[in-house]
């Protein structure tokens, strides 16, 4: 039977050492004492470890190439996303492959499978997918941002959905709005599953009836987010405010909202886009930090790509409303 290949962290250990401290070593470092370094290399020879070629070139700061795997590259959160990780491979040196799964599971795979096919040496990615077994077998490092993978033991950089969208619609209700609409993608990811639970959490925790009317389950990409609120402002009993579940949603929601001059009504969008603070009013937003999040998946990919072997773990980005003036809106009172 095939012994498995050596890894970084079985030399350490046999020479009872750190990860870091026998990278330097394999690396040729001559900050180490001769006796660890004796070690080191009796445990190189004994397990037959030899360093992976790309994560080797990529720690001598030589041009290798990550990908990037994103729902879509034009949406606003994923191209700031996109923008961050890529200025921080371009202080390493590093290239990067870009590619979009379209929001389609079965696409991912394919995408996913070319890149391997081009050995990154690492990825980055929003999955789209709820299946993830065909990555285990993978060596390559994976960094999953805004959607964690359940199945699978890899590092990922999230925001807390549930709770950003509670935070929303309560921000919205201390403004005095108790009639909320909730707008946001159809629930085949974890994401809009998260924030739709937020919604329903902040209008339940304040003691009103949850109503079915009220959420507008679209797929923006084909235009039917303004269609699904010019249906909610035509309703008998409208809502007087929206919570908009993401940035796609907002998009396609606000030039309804305006041809309709509906100046008045309360509106918070979970995530920020261009000239939205241009707008009158400008739109409260719940700000989601993609650069944040970006920079954090990019050092944490580019760390295990030097040899660190910290816990797999699932880092939390910051979250935080905005306040711009469509969100501090008060419901018109009705004689």
């Amino acid at each position: 039977m095939k012994r498995p290949r050596a890894r970084l962290r079985d030399v350490a250990e046999a020479a009872q050492t750190s990860t870091k401290t026998a990278s330097r070593v394999i690396n040729g470092d001559v900050r180490v004492s001769a006796a660890t370094r004796a070690r080191v290399e009796q445990a190189v020879v004994e397990l037959g470890y030899r360093p992976d070629p790309l994560a080797r070139s990529l720690r001598l700061g030589q041009d290798e190439t990550i990908g990037v795997v994103v729902d879509e590259v034009g949406d606003p959160f994923f191209a700031s996303v996109i923008g961050e990780i890529e200025r921080m491979a371009l202080d390493r040196g590093v290239s990067v492959i870009i590619a979009s799964t379209r929001r389609r599971a079965e696409r991912e795979r394919i995408v996913l499978d070319g890149l391997f096919q081009r050995r990154v040496a690492g990825l980055i990615i929003a999955s789209i997918s709820d299946d993830h077994a065909y990555l285990r077998t993978s060596s390559c490092p994976l960094v999953f941002i805004d959607r964690a993978a359940e199945d699978l033991a890899a590092d990922a950089v999230v925001v807390d959905d549930r709770g950003g969208a509670r935070m929303a619609v309560e921000h919205l209700m201390r403004h005095g709005h108790r009639r909320i609409a909730y707008i946001g993608d159809r629930l085949s990811t974890a994401t809009a599953r998260y924030r739709l639970a937020g919604y329903r959490d902040a209008i339940e925790g304040a003691g009103i009836v949850f109503d079915e009317d009220l959420v507008a389950q679209v797929e923006p990409a084909k235009g039917d987010a303004g269609v699904a609120v010019e249906a909610l402002l035509r309703m008998s009993d409208p809502p007087t405010a929206i919570f908009s579940a993401n940035t796609r949603c907002s998009l396609g929601s606000l030039p309804t909202i305006h041809r309709l001059r509906r100046t008045d009504l309360g509106f918070i969008s979970f995530g920020d886009f261009a000239m939205a603070d241009t707008l009158t009013p400008a739109i409260t937003i719940v700000d989601h930090s993609p650069e944040t999040i970006g920079r954090l998946a990019a050092e944490r990919l580019f760390s295990r790509l030097a040899g660190d072997e910290p816990p797999v773990e699932t880092i939390l980005a910051p979250l935080r409303v905005v306040p711009r003036g469509s969100g501090e809106l008060a419901p018109e009172v009705t004689a």
